[in-house]
C-alpha cells in the first residue's frame, strides 16, 4: 500500500506501510475486447500443476528463495526503498513492489500495484473508480465484475501482473478508517461481490488479491492488535466471506493481515491458513501484507507463501526506521538456513514456489506477461466509472416540501429556476479515500489548500478528483440560476438558500488508511482540521431552517450521523463517487437516472448504538507516538506490564454473530437507515411469496415483483432467513441475508422472481464436535423485503419450510 503523498516524520513510516495493503506505479494497453476465459483460468488445475512441477524440478535453492519474497518498497522518486538507497532493478516498476523473475527459466518478473478502486499510480491517467463500498451499494455482481475488469485492463496496460485490492474485512465498526475500501457488513454480500470482482480482474490475465485475512477491522493499533473471537463467530461472519470469495472467485492471491487472531499473527495462523488451503481448496499464494510477516519458521510452516515487501538481499542498505517498523527480512537468508536445517521442509518451500508458478501459468502470465509502456483507455474507463457511480448512489430520504405535490427529487429542469449549491468544495471536485485504497488523481488534487500534518502516516489531506458537481448541475439545469456558497459563512449560505427554489448542500467525511475516525458525526474543524473548515451539521441545519427545499448530498466513506435529518427533504448518499461522480450526481438529481442503490451497511442514530461505542485505546499514543510497531511491544510490556498491554491490544468480538444489522435486530435498536435501504423515483410491490427445496436442501424463494410507479426502475429484492429455534452454538440473529436479485422493470411491469439459496447459507458452524457446516433440522422462515427493516414475524410475505438437515 502506498500513498501518493508522504509527509514529514511519517514519510519513512508511510513508505514502508503503504504498500502493505497493496502500493502505487507505470504502462501495456490491452483492448477491452481482449478478455480470456470467464474466470481467467486458461488451463485446468492438472495442466497448471504438471507444468509448474516440471519448472520446479529444474530450480536451485537460491532460485526458489528468489520467488518467495519481494524486492522492497518502491518510493515516488523511483528508487527501490526511498531516500536514494537503491535504484530499482531492471524490470521493476514504481508500483507497490515486485517479485523478481528468472529469465533463464522463462519466469517473468511480477510487478504489483495497489488497485482497490482503480490503479493507484501517479501520472498514469488510470481511471479513478468509485470506492469499493460504493460497489457494494449496487448489490450487483455484474457491476462488480465490470469494476474488476476495468482494474484488470488498466493494471495490465500499465505493466502490472498483480492488482492488490479485493478487501472484504466486514464493517464491524464503521469508524474504521478503511470502511470505504471494503464491501460492507454482510459476509454473503461481500463474498459474492468480491468473487465477481476477482473474475473480472483475472479475466485480463492479472492476479487478483483478496484481503486482509483476517479480522483486520481497525486501524488503531493496526500492527499489534489481537482480534479475540470464538471459532463459530469466525466461520459465520468474516471467514464466510473469504470462503465464498476463494471457492467462487478463485483468486490467485490472498493477503494475510497485520493483526493477531486469538494471540497468533495472521500470517502464521496455522488454523486459519489450514482452512484456507485444505478445506476451501485455495491453490494460490498467501502473501503477507507489507510488513505483516513476523517470523521465518512459524510463518512458512503455517502456510505463508510470499513475504512483502522484503528486500533485494539481506545485506541491502535500508533506512534504520524501516527495519524498526518492519523487521529484517525473514524469507531470504533466514529461510535459506531454515530449509537447509530442516526446520522448514524443502517440500514446504517447493509448495510455496509451485503455488506461484501454477498461478502464473493458469492465468496466462507466464507466457504473456504484461509489459510497461502502454496507455489507459480513458474513454472506456470514464464510461465504466460513470456506470458504477450511477448504480451505487443511494437515495436515503425523499420527502415532499410544503405546498408541493411530489417529492423534492428528482428536480425538474423545466420548473426549477434557481439553485443554491453549498459547501464541501462542490465548486472544485469530489473527495476520495486515502492510503493504498485511494487513487492518484489525474492532474493532481482539485483542492490544494489543505495543510499537511507533519506526523500523518498516510498524509492528512484528502485527494479531490477534478469532477465538479457545480459545473454538472449547471449543465443539467441551463435555465436555472445556480449560485455557489462555500459554507464558510453559514448565514450567507442560508440566506442564499432562502432565495432559491432548492438548496443542495454537500457534506463530506474523509476516511484513510492508518487512522480510525473517532465518531460517525460529520467532521468539524475540531475532528478534521485539514479537510473541514466549518461545522457541517450546523451549516445544514442553518440552510434547512430557511430553504424552501433542502437536498443533502453526502460524500462519505461509510455511515454518518444526521442530527438534522428531520429538517431536510432529501438525502442522497454518493459515497466516494470517483472521477465521474459529479456527472452521476447530476444525472440522479435531475431524474435522468433513477437511483437504485441500497445500503450495504447500517446507518445508526448515534455512536452509542454501535456494538462497541468506544474505539480501542491507541497504545502508541500513550508514549506520544503515532504508530505502534511490533518492535515496541516488549518496551510497552516492560513499562506497563504484559497483562496490561495484552488487554490494550485485545479487540474482543463480544457481539459474536450479531454483526451489523444483526446487532440492531437482536438488540431491537432502530437505526437511522437500515441495511438494505434505498429509495427510487418509482415504487415497487411484492406479492405471492413461495418457498420450495430440492434434494440437496437448497431453497428457492419465488415472488411477484411489480413496478407500481410511473417510470422505469430497478429494485434490489432481498431474502432473509431465520434459522430454527434451538440451533446449537452461539445465539443466532433474528435473521440473516441469504439472497437477493436486482430486477429492472418498466413502469407498470411485473415479473416473477426466483432466488435460490444454497444450503450453506442456511447452515451454522459446529465448532464443538463436527467442525463443519451443519444444516439444522427444523422450520426455517424466509421473508422477502426491500430492506432489513422489517422483522420476519411482521413481514406478510414470510413463508416457512421444514428442512431435514444435514
Amino acid at each position: 500500500m502506498r500513498s501518493t503523498r508522504l509527509h514529514g516524520v511519517a514519510a519513512g513510516l508511510a513508505m514502508l506501510l503503504l504498500a502493505g495493503c497493496g502500493g502505487g506505479g507505470a504502462s501495456s494497453a490491452t483492448n477491452d475486447s481482449q478478455t480470456v476465459a470467464t474466470t481467467g483460468q486458461l488451463t485446468s488445475d492438472q495442466i497448471a500443476d504438471d507444468r509448474a512441477n516440471k519448472i520446479l524440478a529444474t530450480m536451485s535453492l537460491s532460485q526458489k528463495i528468489q520467488l518467495v519474497h519481494g524486492q522492497g518498497y518502491v518510493s515516488l522518486d523511483g528508487t527501490l526503498i526511498g531516500y536514494g538507497y537503491n535504484m530499482r532493478p531492471d524490470g521493476v516498476l514504481a508500483g507497490a513492489g515486485a517479485v523478481m523473475g528468472l529469465p533463464a527459466l522463462g519466469i517473468p518478473t511480477l510487478n504489483l500495484v495497489d488497485a482497490a478502486s482503480g490503479v493507484n499510480l501517479v501520472n498514469s491517467n488510470a481511471t479513478s473508480l468509485p470506492s469499493t463500498l460504493a460497489v457494494a451499494a449496487s448489490w450487483d455482481t455484474d457491476l462488480s465484475e465490470l469494476f474488476g475488469r476495468r482494474i484488470g485492463i488498466e493494471s495490465r496496460a500499465l505493466g502490472f501482473a498483480e492488482a492488490l485490492g479485493g478487501g472484504i474485512n466486514l464493517a464491524r465498526d464503521p469508524r474504521d478508517g478503511r470502511t470505504f475500501e471494503n464491501l460492507g457488513e454482510d459476509p454473503i454480500l461481500a463474498g459474492e461481490l468480491v468473487s465477481s470482482r476477482t473474475i473480472g480482474v483475472q479475466a485480463q490475465q492479472v492476479i487478483s488479491t483478496v484481503k486482509h485475512f483476517a479480522f483486520n477491522n481497525y486501524e488503531t493499533n493496526r500492527y499489534i492488535s489481537n482480534s479475540v473471537i470464538d471459532e463459530q463467530s469466525m466461520r459465520e461472519t468474516e471467514l464466510l466471506g473469504f470462503e465464498i470469495a476463494v471457492q467462487k472467485g478463485k483468486p490467485g492471491n490472498v493477503m494475510c493481515a497485520f493483526n493477531q487472531v486469538n494471540g497468533t499473527y495472521s500470517c502464521e495462523h496455522a488454523q486459519m491458513l489450514g482452512w484456507l488451503k485444505t478445506e476451501w481448496g485455495f491453490k494460490g499464494i498467501v502473501q503477507s501484507d507489507w510488513g505483516a510477516n513476523n517470523s521465518t519458521v512459524a510463518s512458512a510452516n503455517a502456510g505463508l507463501d510470499e513475504e512483502q515487501p522484503s528486500q533485494t538481499s539481506d545485506d541491502q542498505k535500508v533506512p534504520e526506521l524501516m527495519k524498526y517498523i518492519v523487521g529484517t527480512p525473514y524469507y531470504i537468508n533466514a529461510l535459506t538456513s531454515a530449509v537447509a536445517s530442516g526446520e522448514v521442509p524443502m517440500a514446504r518451500l517447493d509448495d510455496m514456489v509451485r503455488r506461484k508458478l501454477r498461478t502464473m501459468i493458469q492465468l496466462g502470465i507466464m507466457d504473456n506477461p504484461p509489459t510497461a509502456g502502454g496507455s489507459v483507455d480513458e474513454v472506456n474507463g470514464n464510461a465504466d466509472a460513470l456506470k458504477v457511480a450511477r448504480e451505487s448512489m443511494v437515495l436515503l430520504k425523499n420527502n415532499t416540501a410544503s405546498g408541493d405535490a411530489a417529492p423534492v427529487l428528482p428536480l425538474s429542469a423545466s420548473t426549477v429556476k434557481s439553485i443554491a449549491v453549498i459547501g464541501a468544495h462542490a465548486d472544485k471536485g469530489v473527495i476520495a479515500g486515502g492510503g493504498s485504497g485511494g487513487n492518484a488523481p489525474i492532474n493532481g488534487t482539485a483542492d490544494t489548500t489543505c495543510p499537511q500534518a507533519p506526523d500523518a502516516l498516510f498524509g492528512s489531506c484528502a485527494n479531490w478528483y477534478h469532477s465538479v458537481p457545480l459545473d454538472q448541475i449547471r449543465k443539467k439545469f441551463p435555465n436555472a440560476t445556480v449560485t455557489f456558497y462555500s459554507g464558510l459563512d453559514a448565514d450567507a449560505a442560508a440566506n442564499g438558500a432562502a432565495q432559491a427554489d432548492v438548496a443542495i448542500v454537500f457534506a463530506i467525511a474523509w476516511q484513510t488508511e492508518g487512522v480510525d475516525n473517532t465518531t460517525l458525526a460529520l467532521p468539524t474543524p475540531a475532528t478534521d482540521s485539514w479537510n473541514v473548515e466549518y461545522d457541517q451539521d450546523a451549516l445544514i441545519s442553518a440552510v434547512a431552517a430557511k430553504a424552501k427545499r433542502t437536498v443533502v448530498v453526502l460524500e462519505t466513506g461509510g455511515p454518518v450521523l444526521m442530527p438534522w435529518v428531520s429538517k431536510v427533504h432529501a438525502v442522497l448518499e454518493a459515497w466516494y463517487p470517483g472521477i465521474q461522480g459529479a456527472q452521476a450526481l447530476a444525472d440522479i438529481l435531475s431524474g435522468d437516472v433513477n437511483p437504485s442503490g441500497k445500503l450495504p451497511i447500517t446507518f445508526p442514530v448515534s455512536d452509542a448504538d454501535l456494538p462497541q461505542p468506544k474505539l480501542p485505546t491507541n497504545v502508541a499514543a500513550i508514549i506520544g507516538s503515532t504508530v505502534a510497531p511490533r518492535a515496541l511491544v516488549p518496551l510497552f510490556e516492560q513499562s506497563m506490564g504484559a497483562a496490561t498491554v495484552a488487554a490494550l491490544r485485545a479487540v474482543n468480538y463480544n457481539e459474536k454473530l450479531w454483526l451489523g444489522y444483526k446487532w440492531y435486530d437482536a438488540k431491537q435498536i432502530t437505526p437511522l437507515f437500515p441495511f438494505g435501504h434505498g429509495l427510487s423515483y418509482t415504487s415497487f410491490s411484492y406479492a405471492d411469496a413461495k418457498v420450495s427445496s430440492d434434494a440437496d436442501q437448497n431453497v428457492t424463494v419465488s415472488f411477484k415483483l411489480s413496478n407500481t410507479g410511473a417510470r422505469a426502475g430497478s429494485e434490489i429484492a432481498q431474502v432473509y432467513a431465520a434459522l430454527p429455534s434451538g440451533t446449537p452454538g452461539n445465539q443466532q440473529p433474528p435473521k440473516r441475508l441469504v439472497g437477493w436479485k436486482k430486477v429492472a422493470l418498466a413502469a407498470g411491469q411485473s415479473s416473477t422472481v426466483s432466488i435460490t439459496v444454497p444450503a450453506k447459507y442456511l447452515s451454522y458452524w459446529d465448532a464443538t464436535s463436527k467442525k463443519q457446516w451443519v444444516l439444522q433440522p427444523g422450520a426455517y422462515s424466509f421473508s422477502v423485503s426491500a430492506s432489513s427493516a422489517m422483522s420476519v414475524e411482521a413481514n406478510p410475505l414470510t413463508q416457512k419450510i421444514t428442512l431435514a438437515g444435514k
